[in-house]
């Protein structure tokens, strides 16, 4: 069997407006990605969905909260507590970059408190085999963040991460797993 797996990042969030390098901070939606994550949950309405799955940071719980508002009746409570949240979902560590103005790290020396790429595919690897063993044969709604999700499809499809196309705030990937 197979999940049919579809995977979201997250709403647009204060700090992506304002280039600010959120790594595994909670995060706060604008009014314009609770908006972005308000219209995915009208659209995904009418479809059947078995599970849904979030990251654990507030960005990512807050847009897989609208997402499943429909399907609990917009009770808001019910819809909460059928969230499964996860921290294989959550963003890459930052380290000591988390914070800081994105533009001004052009050229910034990594330092070693960042999680390196290979945990991170590692991390990745280990969501889609929580998904294999939670959810085989289930349509599953993810909602991450946009560089893990790049690292989860990169895992699933052999490729290297900068293979693999930015996500969108809001932006749905569908992949059958």
């Amino acid at each position: 069997m197979s999940c049919n797996l579809l995977l979201i990042r997250h709403g647009e969030t204060v700090d992506n407006v304002n280039q600010i390098m959120q790594g595994q901070t909670p995060g706060k939606l604008t009014a314009y990605g609770v908006e972005q994550a308000s219209l995915l949950g009208g659209l995904l309405a009418n479809e059947h969905i078995d599970a849904f799955v979030s990251s654990d940071l507030k960005r990512a719980v807050d847009t897989c909260l609208e997402i499943a508002l429909p399907h609990f009746g917009y009770d808001r409570t019910k819809a909460l507590a059928a969230i499964d949240q996860t921290p294989l979902l959550r963003e890459r560590d930052w380290g000591s970059f988390t914070g800081k103005y994105i533009p001004d790290l052009k050229d910034a020396k990594w330092t070693d408190d960042i999680e390196s790429q290979d945990k991170m595919m590692r991390r990745a690897a280990d969501f889609i085999h929580y998904i294999r063993q939670r959810y085989d044969g289930l349509t599953v709604v993810a909602v991450g963040h946009g560089i893990i999700n790049k690292a989860i499809q990169a895992v699933f499809y052999g490729k290297e991460m900068r293979e693999i196309e930015k996500m969108a705030n809001a932006e749905i990937r569908r992949i059958e797993i």
